[in-house]
Order: structure tokens, then C-alpha cells, then sequence
């Protein structure tokens, strides 16, 4: 089983902000899979179903994003699965908006969720999708950045975009593997 996390903040007033990220990309996949997200356990919203072939949870821990390893571990306690069946989806400042990649492993950068899960796991050798959300405009503080939603129908139609992508490489992640999701970040 792969157990999909997207990171995000629960509540109305986060829905579709760059830090959701996560999120987004997880309600794709629950929507073109048919897994609607209708369970509630482990400080999370989760679905379980299948895609690729490959049985699968989709979660949006219902945490606050800086405790989101409080969900993942008790997902991965509960699940006993390898930490190659891991995947957590989020949003990266240091990426440039709309790029996408794909790691097997590594640090959390400069992502409060990710350091959270990192530290309550005890590792970090689990597969990471990473969603470029750039970096703040001059006089932005980072937060307000981060929790902003995307002011244009431009911008929104290029974050929709990179979403789609996103979960199009969870896709292929869960089929073909890592590398090879890896491999395809750049030419979605």
C-alpha cells in the first residue's frame, strides 16, 4: 500500500493558499480515482482505494502544518509499511513557481511540515513531491506569502496546472517508481 500524504492546513480559510499545496494535489487524485476522502483517524481525512494497480491512502492530516509528523507516524505506525511507500506532497519556496521534483529522500529544506515529519519519523529516506510556489515578492513576509491564495486567473490557471502535474507524477511514482517520477518532473 502507498500512503499519499498532502500537506496543507485545515480549515476554510486555507482552502486553495500556496501552502496547500498538498491538499490540492491530493483532491485531484481523490477525484480522478473515485477515493473520496471520507474517513477520519489518525489527525487526518483519508480515503483508501487504488491507482496504478497499487492500493493506496490519500490524507490530508487535519493537524496544523508545522505538526504534520503527529499524522504521518501514526499513519506509518498503523500501516506498518516501508518508508518507500510514503509519498508526501507539498508546496517549496525554493523551487520556482510551477516547478515540480521529485527526491527519494533528503532534508526538509526550509518546510516546517516536512521538519516535523523528519523529526518524529527518526528519517527521511521516503519519496517527496515538491511544488514550486517561489519565493516572496520584495516586502512580503514569508507567512503571508505562503498563506496567500493566487490573485489572478492567470496565476490560478498556472497553480491548477502544476497541480495536475503533480499528482500526474504521484501517478507515476506508484506505477513505475521513484526515478522514474523523478526522471519525468521536468518535461510534464
Amino acid at each position: 500500500m502507498y500512503i499519499i500524504v498532502g500537506l496543507g492546513n485545515p480549515g476554510s480559510q486555507y482552502e486553495h493558499t500556496r501552502h496547500n499545496v498538498g491538499f490540492d494535489v491530493v483532491n485531484i487524485l481523490s477525484q480522478s480515482h473515485d477515493i473520496p476522502l471520507n474517513r477520519s483517524k489518525f489527525k487526518a481525512r483519508y480515503g483508501e482505494g487504488h491507482i496504478g494497480g497499487q492500493k493506496v491512502a490519500l490524507v490530508q492530516p487535519q493537524t496544523f502544518m508545522n505538526l504534520s509528523g503527529e499524522c504521518v507516524a501514526e499513519l506509518m505506525n498503523w500501516y506498518k509499511e516501508e518508508m518507500s511507500h510514503l509519498v508526501v506532497v507539498y508546496d517549496d519556496i525554493d523551487l520556482p513557481e510551477g516547478k515540480l521534483r521529485v527526491r527519494a529522500k533528503g532534508s526538509a529544506g526550509t518546510h516546517n511540515g516536512m521538519r516535523n515529519i523528519i523529526a518524529l519519523l527518526g528519517r527521511d529516506d521516503f519519496p517527496r513531491v515538491r511544488v514550486g510556489i517561489g519565493r516572496p515578492p520584495e516586502g512580503w513576509q514569508l507567512a503571508d506569502y505562503v498563506l496567500s491564495r493566487y490573485m489572478t486567473q492567470q496565476q490560478r490557471e498556472g497553480a491548477l496546472e502544476s497541480y495536475q502535474k503533480a499528482a500526474r507524477l504521484v501517478e507515476i511514482l506508484i506505477r513505475e517508481g521513484v526515478e522514474s517520477a523523478s526522471c519525468q518532473a521536468g518535461s510534464l
